[in-house]
């Protein structure tokens, strides 16, 4: 793994813009809700149809690299005693903390990504009773460094039932041996039998969140199903989503969205 290289992503990241990044990705066109055809729904349907399931449960779910987001973490709120959101940048987790504090007027609107939600999952829950659950079990917000590997340092006293991570990974690597190791650093958090869901970014290059141009370390699908199988998983379920040309709107050049649930073996 080149140090150079990890200290420049490092470093680009800066003068990373949440609001910015939220705007690329979080509104229309991307954010349509009439649609599974559209990213965001498809994305919220692989987590709810995944945790719908009922095997994937416990005391912890760890979520790495969290961002400026939430959605990822929807589904799971009804399955978990604790969340941990987690991310690198402080800007990122002041974003999550606003939202905690129900500063709705000055936070980004998370209202149709929980209505929605609450829709596909069919339980009749009200979407504001998602909300504050959600809030009541996201216990922590720590820093972590995914390169690391101990990426929480001595924040965690024993390893999670479970791991969530979207657009991370491959976000934070310049190259697919850093995409690895980082995937390793970030196994060592999960408990032996434990399941990862992952969301990412299929051969993409870079994408824009204010000022800030993040390279991404371009990956397949053999690639990410060979990361996971030679970090000590086996792959339980694999889904991708080609980016449809309304929604390539000059922010990334993202080729796809990969979902993989991943449960490790030891």
């Amino acid at each position: 793994m080149s140090a150079a290289g990890v200290t420049a992503v490092a470093e680009s990241y800066q003068s990373f813009n949440p609001r910015a990044y939220l705007q690329n990705n979080y509104t229309l066109p991307r954010a349509n809700f009439t649609s599974e055809e559209y990213a965001v729904p498809w994305k919220l349907r692989c987590l709810a149809d995944t945790f719908a399931t009922g095997e994937i449960r416990g005391q912890t779910l760890i979520d790495i690299g969290t961002g400026p987001t939430i959605y990822q973490l929807l589904s799971a709120c009804d399955y978990f005693e604790e969340i941990v959101a987690t991310d690198y940048l402080e800007v990122n987790r002041a974003e999550i903390r606003c939202w905690l504090s129900s500063k709705s007027s000055v936070g980004f609107d998370w209202s149709p990504f929980i209505k929605h939600t609450c829709k596909i999952e069919g339980k009749g829950e009200a979407w504001e009773e998602k909300e504050q659950k959600l809030k009541k079990k996201l216990k922590k917000i720590l820093p972590i460094d995914v390169h690391q590997p101990t990426p929480l340092g001595s924040s965690l006293s024993e390893p999670a039932d479970a791991l969530i991570s979207a657009f991370c990974l491959e976000a934070v690597s310049p190259d697919r041996q850093s995409f690895d190791q980082a995937l390793r650093n970030v196994t060592t958090l999960l408990k032996p039998g434990g399941h990862f869901l992952m969301i990412g970014a299929l051969e993409e290059s870079f994408y824009l969140a204010g000022e800030a141009k993040l390279s991404v370390v371009p990956v397949t699908e053999l690639d990410v199903k060979e990361s996971f199988d030679k970090n000590g998983y086996r792959i339980r379920d694999f889904r991708s989503y080609s980016m449809p040309p309304n929604l390539m709107i000059g922010v990334d050049d993202v080729k796809g969205i990969f979902f993989v649930h991943a449960q490790k073996l030891a």
